[in-house]
């Protein structure tokens, strides 16, 4: 009896402690799911994602030399809006981005030699986003001229020519904040002659032969993907940055300017270029800049020329490669992609086959077909609990309907580059905001294996973006902005 009685107590002892250890394991599981939701999702307040209307003037950056405030052309801190200038109109926005990779993939489609790639003081300008089909979303704010005259520029990595509007507008300027500046009120400016050396480096900068006038002043022509243009005098002129001078700085002194522009007073080139302002003053920069693009559009981040400081340790880095179809763009080495965490079963032949490059003007990403798919196809599946919608955009085809969530949770996307560097990209820059209610995977696939990937400056926001073209590398560090 006593024998029952005592198995009967180790059965039940026993059960106890499996119930106990079953218990425990469910605990540590459930702990575990949400330790790991907590670091590879990010919950977001729907409200947080619709556009403010009052600029954010205390993002301003860090206090720099030679450092420029970075602001959104469609932003509340753009003056030109107060005017209502410009409306974001984001089927248009979006068919004028498409317009700009066309133009980037024809470029390189235009060579022969292949899509390999090959390893190859401090100004900081606030930056503001503009969002005009063949020129960057950003802007900043430099002088010209002697004496000089404020001009708000887009700036852009994928182009070498800086150009502005010039009076007398010979044949047609467009509508902008600032007034057009006037080389006859200026004791620097001169124009290039026509035939000589310098103005024949237009053909690598421009893409278009040079031309010579009447008067042998050398002109320059520049056609953007969206049909836009602008004409003008092949010229040199003093730039200020902040208070920094670059003197004898060769840029486009456009007379007739016609297309998509309007607001900003023309483009500044931060292309590799040989009349670019990252090669014109590298003298000065050490051929180094930086910026951070603003996380939304209300609010500011900036670009800085020149080191200015040491470089945080938290910035990773990445070598910089040189593309033989485009040696102007900025090349780097994608190697793969994770979404929530898990990184994505892609081939990385299909990244080395198209090749990639960072571009400040492109808003929307573009990735290989193949990564393109199973990027929407892992998200989609750790989005399941939202309603898609039908995309009102025919560019963005994973879209959600949150008009009945106060918050979503969204999983987080990192690329891996070259050198073993992984980058976690901003939550800001994972959701493109088309309406009050509608978010779209701000990612698109390339039609073609071939042409070439581009990091765009959606998923750039909230990031510190640094180039050392010197050092061959490029680095990203997170919360740059602040």
């Amino acid at each position: 009896m006593a024998s029952r009685i005592s198995s009967l107590l180790m059965c039940i002892l026993y059960i106890y402690s499996f119930s106990a250890f079953l218990c425990l394991h469910a605990h540590e599981a459930r702990e575990t799911a949400e330790n790991y939701h907590l670091h590879h999702y990010h919950t977001v307040q729907v409200s947080s994602l619709i556009p403010s209307t009052t600029c954010n003037a205390s993002s301003k950056g860090p206090k720099r030399e030679a450092s420029l405030t970075v602001i959104h052309k469609y932003g509340p801190c753009f003056q030109s809006n107060k005017d209502k200038l410009l409306v974001l109109n984001h089927t248009e926005f979006l068919l004028q981005d498409q317009s700009r990779v066309n133009s980037i993939h024809s470029k390189f489609s235009k060579n022969s030699d292949g899509n390999k790639l090959r390893e190859s003081q401090a100004t900081t300008l606030p930056a503001k986003s503009g969002g005009t089909i063949g020129t960057s979303n950003y802007i900043v704010t430099v002088g010209l001229g002697t004496p000089k005259t404020n001009q708000t520029l887009a700036f852009d990595t994928g182009s070498d020519l800086t150009w502005a509007q010039c009076k007398p507008c010979a044949k047609q300027c467009y509508q902008q904040v600032d007034p057009i500046f006037d080389p006859s009120k200026s004791t620097s400016y001169t124009n290039i002659s026509c035939p000589t050396p310098l103005c024949s480096q237009l053909t690598s900068a421009t893409g278009s032969p040079r031309q010579c006038s009447s008067n042998s002043k050398c002109i320059y022509v520049v056609r953007y993907g969206d049909r836009s243009f602008t004409i003008g005098y092949f010229s040199t002129e003093r730039l200020t940055i902040t208070s920094d001078v670059v003197d004898n700085f060769i840029f486009g002194c456009g007379q007739d300017n016609e297309g998509l522009f309007k607001g900003f007073a023309g483009l500044l080139g931060l292309g590799r270029g040989q009349v670019s302002l990252v090669q014109q003053a590298a003298q000065k920069y050490k051929k180094f800049f930086s910026y951070c693009l603003p996380s939304t559009i209300s609010s500011m981040g900036y670009l800085t020329l020149g080191k200015g400081r040491e470089v945080s340790n938290s910035s990773k880095f990445t070598p910089l490669l040189t593309l033989s179809r485009g040696p102007s763009f900025y090349g780097l080495n994608l190697s793969g992609i994770s979404v929530g965490g898990q990184r994505l079963s892609i081939p990385t032949s299909v990244f080395s086959t198209a090749g990639t490059i960072i571009d400040s003007g492109t808003v929307i990403t573009r990735l290989p077909p193949t990564a393109y798919n199973a990027l929407r196809t892992s998200f989609r599946e750790k989005m399941r609990n939202y309603p898609m919608t039908s995309s009102s955009s025919s560019l963005l085809d994973t879209c959600y309907d949150l008009s009945k969530n106060q918050s979503v949770s969204i999983p987080s996307i990192s690329f891996f580059f070259g050198g073993g560097v992984s980058v976690d990209l901003n939550k800001v820059g994972i959701l493109y905001i088309l309406s009050q209610t509608e978010a779209c995977l701000a990612f698109a696939g390339n039609s073609n294996p071939s042409d070439i990937a581009i990091f765009g400056n959606e998923q750039q926001k909230g990031l510190e973006v640094v180039y050392d073209v010197v050092g061959g590398k490029i680095g990203f560090r997170p919360g740059g902005c602040s």
